[in-house]
Order: structure tokens, then sequence, then C-alpha cells
């Protein structure tokens, strides 16, 4: 890792990936329109109002991914540690690819566009003892103490600071999920309609672009910058959440 941030670009093999980190950085990423052009991760540095960010370029991912399929876990690892993440996406083949890539994220443990619950686990000597400070609506105390039961805690203070999932109190508990902030990016704008380009830039944290033709890059970049700002802010306040 270098510079003040790191982005790592996942997606799909033949998405764009290497030729969109050659066109933002001076790094040459090898481009094909064969699939597994890329066999390795390849770093190149975008410079941008005065910050100097890393721009990971990865193998093509692939579903099963997670369980080691093609360069999966390299992949996976090396996007447990970005500051942001981009996945690339095919606006021809985009509903597969989206689902199959948020899965694997989310089986190897990273979430992407949310925050880590906030809730507060100590260990203690005797008994387990459950508050929150808003009303749970998915879950109640009782099962709270039975989920941790599962994991072994029998002594221990829980408190909910948010209406947290069951799946969101495991998270805490198991302690090895990484919140990571997430831009869709729709490369190949100029291969589908005005409206569906419309249609796919209305969603969240959604840019849409075309490497082969230069549209709306620098717009992606400064959006890549104010994303990393808010990550900035946010650490700052970063705290909670955790077992201690």
């Amino acid at each position: 890792m270098s510079g003040d941030a790191r982005v790592c670009i996942v997606g799909f093999p033949s998405v764009g990936k290497s030729t969109m980190l050659s066109r933002l950085t001076r790094t040459q990423s090898t481009a094909s329109a064969a699939e597994f052009t890329t066999l390795t991760a390849i770093p190149g540095n975008l410079y941008y109002k005065d910050a100097r960010i890393q721009l990971i370029d990865t193998p093509g991912i692939i579903e099963g991914a997670a369980q080691g399929k093609g360069k999966g876990r390299q992949v996976i690892s090396i996007a447990r540690t970005a500051n942001l993440l981009i996945i690339m996406l095919d606006p021809t083949r985009e509903v597969a690819q989206k689902k199959i890539i948020e899965h694997e994220l989310n089986f190897y443990g990273i979430r992407t566009n949310t925050v880590p619950p906030d809730i507060t686990i100590n260990k203690k000597s005797t008994g387990v003892n459950i508050n929150s400070t808003v009303p749970l609506t998915h879950m109640t105390h009782d099962l709270a103490k039975l989920v941790l039961h599962e994991y072994k805690i029998y002594n221990a203070d829980v408190l909910f600071r948010c209406d947290a999932t069951v799946d969101e109190f495991i998270d805490v508990i198991e302690g090895k999920r990484v919140y990571i902030p997430c831009i869709y990016l729709y490369n190949k704008i100029d291969r589908i309609t005005l409206g569906e380009v419309e249609k796919f830039a209305s969603r969240p944290h959604t840019v849409t672009i075309s490497c082969e033709l230069d549209l709306n890059i620098p717009y992606f970049v400064e959006c890549i910058w104010q994303y990393l700002k808010m990550i900035r802010l946010y650490t700052k306040r970063k705290g909670r959440g955790a077992i201690s």
C-alpha cells in the first residue's frame, strides 16, 4: 500500500479495468478483448488535488471467487485492504455480474456502502446483560442472548445503539468484517441507449462512463475524491462496534 488512499477496482473479466487504470494513471495495464488478460494485481498512482491515490487493477473475479476459483482469493484479499472499492460492470450484463460480485464480497466478510453496527460488547465475569438505546424491531434481548451462547459468550454487557439485525449482531461478535464504501461503475455506456444510461445513472453510488470514448471520466475521478473525503471524516469518529 502506498499513497494517501487505496482504491481497488474489481469486476468480471473484460469489463475495462485495465483500460481504466491506463486512463487514470501512467501505468500500462495490458488491455485485451480476451478474458483474464490481467493475471496479477497491478498498482498505479492517480494524482488529484495534491493527493496520490493508489489504484489497483485486479484480475477478473468469477463466481466462486471466495472459495478460491480463478484468482478470487487474491482479489478479495486486496479488496479488504482498500479505502474505496470500484465495482466495474458491463451494463449489458449487469444483473448477473452485480449479484455475483456482491455475493462473493459478502461471503468473504466485505460489507459495502454500510456502516458498522453500533453495538458494544464488553466481556465481564458474571452473566449477560442486554441494553438498547433504540427500539429493536429485528431481534429481542432473548434472541441476542441465544446468539451469544452459540458463540460461547456467557458473560458480557451488550449495548445496542442501532436497530440491528441478527446478521449484523453476528458480524460484531465475529469481528472479522470490513465496511468499505463502494462506487458501482458502469463502463461501455456507448453500447446502450440514452434511456438505459439515465436509468443506471439515477441509482445511488453509481457512475456511468465509457473508457473507450473517454466519456464522463473527470466526473468519475471527482466522485472518487469526494468518497475518500467522506471516509476520512467518518474515520475520525470511528471507534464503536467492537468487543472488549
